[in-house]
């Protein structure tokens, strides 16, 4: 299997204290079934949709109690040489690349504007088994306060070719591979809608089946609904918040209305 191109999603972790909690809400909300918990590696816990492996839960580590959030993890055929390009484009290393066993190398890295993410070097771990079906990771989206720090930091550290959408009523733009390569993120720029203590975020969006029925599951068991749900060219989705705090994203992809704004490149 080829190794995915660099800036490519491929992973997706939450540290939770109540992890049991967790595991609770998204068996229901998302259909997830967890694996056996590998104390060796700090009671890591993979999540499986159909048999597999979409995402993971952890406890978190000492002095980040409380601090729930989804990290999405992009893929880096050098763990060091990204962290060194994090560095020289304004962004911070949170955790120094660091080797998981046989898995691969991992880091935890804060863009200019605030949002955090991981690194991935894939070894016997690749990454997600799934994507783009009911339970899986599906998409993601930078939300920043400072797009102006975003947009070239993630254009240097990875090989993204960015395109704006045409909608003028929002700051939006799309990060893909390339001349005429795949969407691989995008980039909302956070308005006075959002309260100012929530710092810029990488928003994780998850397949499912039913929009409507996932915003049930969740909201009646202590989720928040944050926005939606709506219909969109991409899907019906739905913005959430856990019980624990940690924003994501449910859409179904199957039911699209309206036609897909027009892109284009960014000067």
């Amino acid at each position: 299997m080829a190794a995915p191109a660099e800036g490519t999603p491929v992973w997706a972790d939450a540290m939770f204290s109540d992890v049991e909690g967790a595991k609770s809400f998204y068996g229901d909300v998302l259909g997830w079934t967890f694996g056996e918990t590998s104390s060796e590696y700090g009671n890591y816990t993979q999540a499986y949709s159909d048999g597999k492996a979409v995402a993971a839960v952890v406890p978190p580590m000492p002095g980040q109690e409380g601090h729930s959030a989804w990290c999405l993890y992009l893929a880096s055929s050098d763990a060091a040489a990204t962290a060194g390009r994090i560095r020289d484009n304004g962004g911070e290393i949170l955790l120094e690349p660091m080797r998981v066993g046989d898995f691969g190398t991992m880091a935890l890295a804060r863009d200019p504007s605030g949002a955090v993410f991981g690194v991935w070097q894939g070894g016997t771990h690749e990454g997600f088994e799934a994507t783009g079906v009911p339970g899986a990771y599906c998409w993601a989206e930078v939300f920043t306060r400072a797009p102006e720090k975003s947009d070239p930091f993630f254009t240097a550290v990875f090989p993204y070719r960015a395109q704006r959408m045409a909608d003028g009523a929002v700051d939006f733009l799309v990060f893909r591979h390339g001349e005429g390569g795949d969407p691989v993120l995008g980039r909302m720029r956070m308005t006075d809608d959002f309260p100012p203590e929530v710092p810029s975020y990488v928003n994780v969006y998850f397949a499912v089946d039913d929009c409507d029925e996932a915003v049930r599951r969740a909201t009646s068991r202590g989720g928040v609904l944050r926005f939606g749900p709506m219909d969109s060219p991409f899907g019906r989705f739905a913005a959430l918040s856990d019980p624990q705090g940690a924003a994501f994203t449910v859409i179904d992809m199957t039911k699209r209305e309206g036609e897909m704004p027009e892109l284009s490149d960014v000067s």
